[in-house]
């Protein structure tokens, strides 16, 4: 039996009058790599810093590894969570920070710890304060990675790194995951640089939970259909339309639907161009405040 390492329920977070996160109820299970997407301001920090119990439920139920978070030590010292602009003492030194999450994670690895930073090039002996952003985000990777916390938790991880240090990122995260397997949550804004790497994909807009699916199932789940406007919009009786975007004479939509060769078919005998969406443009489109509806003559 897959054991649950996550287990929320009608969750909610108010501040005021505003619901940051609103009845929200998933269960995030042990050894695999989820995605937390969303829009900033979507409430994906807040649901994550409730999990860290760094922020209280203002209702609902939350349990980590079956167990209430707050101020719970023996969950707490399971879980690394690693912050967009983590802060540090301002007297740290790299080699500093080191040493302090040695001693708080019982799983780091001090010797793979010292292999990533020679993959970042990290100066040991500079302060947090005098290192670029990609440099204080590699920091920060480190910890996550060496940390072998059984939930580990990256918030934006990536901010300032180029294309190859995120490369190194993703490659790194993935040999030592399998190697070593835990639980890995992944809120990003680049998804399909992560897409590959994810197994369940978890959308948060405006507070609520509107996906939560094992990504295999939502890889080819939409595709986008273009051609005249009066053909397209015939295509579209009685399918569920995400997106429309008309230019001139022409429409392009994107509608929700998996039968992918089925609809190629059919829309190129109609002289219809059928293109699969991906994984970050179908996010967008869920998450632009659009109403879902059914083609133009549906009923």
């Amino acid at each position: 039996m897959t054991k649950k390492v996550i287990e929320v329920n009608k969750l909610d977070k108010s501040y005021g009058e505003f619901k940051a996160v609103d009845d929200v109820s998933f269960t995030i299970e042990e050894n695999k790599i989820y995605g937390l997407l969303g829009r900033n301001g979507a409430g994906k920090t807040t649901l994550m810093k409730m999990i860290t119990a760094q922020v209280f439920p203002t209702s609902g139920q939350l349990k980590v590894f079956g167990e209430h978070p707050e101020e719970n030590k023996k969950v707490l010292s399971q879980v690394c969570f690693i912050k967009e602009s983590q802060q540090y003492p301002d007297n740290f030194r790299v080699i500093d920070i080191l040493n302090v999450s040695k001693s708080i994670f019982p799983n780091w690895d001090e010797e793979y710890a010292h292999s990533l930073i020679k993959d970042f090039n990290l100066p040991l002996k500079r302060k947090p304060k005098k290192l670029s952003r990609g440099m204080h985000s590699a920091v920060g990777i480190v910890i996550g990675l060496a940390s072998r916390a059984p939930l580990t938790i990256f918030d934006e991880p990536y901010l300032g790194l180029d294309a190859v240090s995120r490369g190194l990122f993703y490659d790194r995260l993935m040999e030592d995951y399998s190697d070593h397997p835990r639980t890995i949550i992944l809120s990003t804004h680049l998804i399909d640089e992560v897409s590959n790497l994810l197994e369940h994909i978890l959308v948060i807009d405006k507070g609520q939970l509107i996906i939560n699916e094992e990504a295999e199932n939502l890889r080819g789940s939409a595709y986008t259909v273009t051609g005249q406007a009066s053909k397209v919009e015939a295509f579209l009786i009685d399918k569920e339309v995400i997106h429309r975007e008309p230019f001139g004479g022409l429409l392009s939509a994107t509608v929700m639907e998996s039968k992918y060769s089925t609809i190629h078919n059919q829309g190129a005998a109609n002289g219809l161009e059928i293109s699969p969406v991906s994984l970050q443009q179908l996010v967008v489109h869920l998450t632009k405040g659009e109403s879902t509806h059914r083609g133009a003559n549906a009923e």
